[in-house]
């Protein structure tokens, strides 16, 4: 336990009917690996039973198994964060509770990592999620590469494994609102990506809403690039011209026809759009704002109510 090899960091949020399946899987792949391991469990902050199955858990394994109790909920990418601060391995794999991504398949990324590369990601294949859901996705990842440069096929999916030296460095970060895959994929000198099976989740529900999705893309689109400001001032710019433009094509029009009583409702309709354009940018400009008033403040990212661990 004091120099295990590959460290696998499971973020747990109101997973207590998948948990026991969880378990079972979880541990026989990684024993198969025939490797010196360890998994973080992080509770963040569940309100049913996870954090006392984790609390049973930990001790029928208490050699490979660590668990970190936060005190509320943080969120997902905070959560594993917390793993992070704690993982030991040269090796760090997440993986989310909900069984969707196999815990079989950690070894098809830890056959990767040996290749030498320090960041693999994975890609779904069959995804087992609704169309909406994929469509979506699909949508979001493009606007990410256009706006971030940050390439990866699948950001939903969490099974993903890292370098200690990318852990290392994702740790001395102190970001308050982050996205892991992009932050690390970041400090990846030799990043690459391999395809792993799917399922449907078998126990729970998903924590993921129409309105965490958009959440998380506003917070990778501010948190990584300023090009969506710098699209905003271009259109900024073009819109002016444009209204100056007809600015003058009116008074020229006024002076050689005369005045016109008639396009009323084209000009509200002009009005409102340039209103909608302004409360965009407002919007915009407030997502900038916001991420350095949370950062600023500096208040601890999570709170930790218990470690379960067997001491050095």
């Amino acid at each position: 336990m004091s120099s295990p090899e590959i460290s696998v960091v499971i973020p747990v949020y109101n997973e207590e009917a998948g948990l026991p399946a969880l378990f079972d899987r979880v541990y026989a792949a990684l024993d198969r690996l025939g490797e010196p391991y360890e998994i973080i469990f992080v509770n963040d902050g569940s309100r049913d039973r996870s954090a006392a199955m984790l609390r049973e858990q930990y001790q029928k394994r208490p050699d490979v198994t660590r668990a970190i109790l936060l005190a509320a909920n943080a969120g997902q990418h905070i959560a594993i964060l917390a793993g992070f601060e704690k993982a030991r391995g040269q090796i760090v794999v997440t993986l989310d509770a909900d069984l969707q991504n196999p815990p079989e398949e950690i070894a098809k990324l830890i056959v990767k990592m040996r290749e030498g590369y320090d960041y693999v990601g994975s890609i779904r294949r069959r995804r087992q999620d609704s169309l909406f859901r994929r469509w979506a996705s699909k949508a979001m990842n493009r606007l990410r590469e256009t706006t971030t440069r940050i390439r990866i096929t699948d950001q939903g999916n969490m099974l993903r494994a890292y370098s200690r030296q990318v852990v290392d460095a994702v740790n001395s970060c102190r970001e308050v609102s982050t996205f892991i895959p992009a932050l690390a994929y970041t400090f990846a000198r030799q990043p690459t990506e391999v395809v792993v099976e799917h399922e449907e989740r078998t126990a729970g529900e998903s924590k993921y809403s129409l309105y965490s999705l958009i959440r998380l893309n506003f917070d990778l689109m501010t948190g990584f690039s300023l090009v969506p400001l710098q699209w905003f001032s271009m259109l900024g710019m073009l819109v002016s011209l444009g209204s100056a433009g007809l600015f003058v094509l009116l008074i020229v029009r006024r002076l050689v026809v005369g005045p016109e009583a008639e396009g009323l409702f084209t000009l509200f309709a002009l009005l409102f759009f340039l209103i909608g354009l302004a409360l965009f940018g407002i919007g915009l400009l407030g997502e900038y704002v916001g991420r350095v008033y949370l950062q600023v403040r500096h208040r601890p990212r999570y709170l930790i109510e218990a470690v379960l661990e067997e001491s050095e």
